[in-house]
């Protein structure tokens, strides 16, 4: 396998983890923000009160991302496993 197609291989594999977390972690950023926002208004400083509206808002949007989380990473297995039979030492 030369240096370029394990180069590729890497890109692949990053961009695939980055399509995955982005979403998720972009509502975990907001919903953090926004309890950042109430508890600075309301001058709360209990650690559960970040921590259990984020599980919520990951676990829905877990819900609703979950078949196309699932879908991109099996395709992208089953390209790697694919390629398998054209690696060549």
């Amino acid at each position: 396998m030369t240096p370029e197609a394990v180069l590729d291989v890497l890109m692949r594999a990053m961009w695939v983890a980055i399509e995955c977390a982005g979403p998720l972690l972009g509502v975990g950023i907001i919903v953090g923000l926004l309890m950042g926002l109430v508890q600075a208004a309301t001058q709360l400083s209990e650690p559960a009160i970040t921590f259990v509206p984020k599980l919520v808002a990951l676990g829905v949007c877990m819900v609703f991302m979950g078949g196309w989380l699932l879908e991109r990473l099996t395709a992208f297995g089953r390209e790697m496993l694919g390629g398998i039979a054209y690696i060549h030492s």
